[in-house]
């Protein structure tokens, strides 16, 4: 079983506003709090990816 881990900046009483981390022995493993069932597997180099598109100053959000 995956040792989850979320940010200390994670909002919402009841903890369920936020993504969690893990990591199995070849990949990282990417979760919402409130969705737990669905897990993305990525890689080191995937994972740098999305964050950077995700902080991207041009990235339209709704």
């Amino acid at each position: 079983m995956p040792d989850w881990q979320k940010s200390s900046f994670s909002g919402g009483g009841d903890g369920n506003e936020c993504i969690e981390l893990a990591r199995d022995e070849t990949s990282l493993l990417l979760r919402e709090s409130d969705d737990p069932d669905h897990i993305l597997t990525l890689t080191p180099n995937a994972l740098s990816a999305l964050i950077s598109h995700a902080t991207h100053p041009d990235v339209t959000r709704k």
